[in-house]
């Protein structure tokens, strides 16, 4: 069973959280999401267990446990439905997904003005330099 845990202290360890869970059975992983460009734990992690039982009696023990000064979050983790974060199709940049049908504007843009900051149809049937 996949397990949300949210409200994570920001120094915490993988081997740190798997230690808590521990302690109710067999943990397979813990994934802690780092930020792509800080490179810092966003405050919340997976934890994979395999039998479903210790996993909701973790679940129960935990969630509003206090770790490191913080009041964690415990859950079932729930996969979103139509959360299709591969699939080439959305509301453009500035609405979380990206829009390849035809232009980078999308749903992000604003007054006509595309995600690069270039105006809507200045590169049309060729180079408008030196215009």
């Amino acid at each position: 069973m996949d397990i949300f845990v949210g409200s994570l202290p920001f120094k915490i360890k993988e081997q740190e959280v798997r230690d808590l869970f521990e302690k109710f059975g067999q943990v397979d992983s813990v994934k802690i999401i780092i930020d792509k460009i800080t490179r810092q734990n966003k405050g919340y992690c997976f934890v994979e267990m395999p039998d479903a039982a210790e996993a909701n009696k973790a679940i129960k023990e935990l969630d509003g446990k206090e770790v490191m000064g913080r009041t964690i979050i415990v859950n079932k983790s729930e996969e979103k439905k139509g959360d299709k974060r591969s699939s080439f199709s959305g509301g453009g940049f500035g609405k979380g997904g990206t829009n390849f049908k035809g232009s980078f504007g999308g749903g992000g843009a604003s007054k006509g003005v595309n995600a690069k900051g270039f105006n809507r149809g200045t590169f049309k049937g060729g180079s408008k330099r030196g215009s």
